[in-house]
């Protein structure tokens, strides 16, 4: 079922994931093998949304960083997630 990516009313998150400070490094999460093709930042951030506040996300060729505000949101978002299913390829 395609979903409106605008996501009117919501709070874009940033673009940055690269900041290099040991918080911000500590609680972002990588996530490889992504069809990129398909899976766009919106579906990301649905998926990701559930394990804390994203404050970043930031979509490449075959993969994506999502920046959570804490540690304990990216690693509960990595145990939750790891090897999930998404169009096709295990993240």
């Amino acid at each position: 079922n395609p979903s409106d990516s605008t996501m009117t009313g919501k709070t874009q998150t940033s673009n940055v994931t690269n900041k290099n400070d040991p918080k911000s490094i500590n609680s972002r999460v990588f996530i490889g093998n992504l069809n990129t093709a398909i899976v766009k930042k919106g579906d990301i951030e649905a998926i990701f949304a559930k394990y804390g506040k994203i404050v970043g996300c930031s979509v490449h060729k075959g993969y994506a960083f999502v920046q959570y505000m804490s540690e304990r949101h990216a690693r509960a978002a990595v145990a939750g997630e790891n090897a999930r299913i998404i169009a096709g390829q295990p993240l």
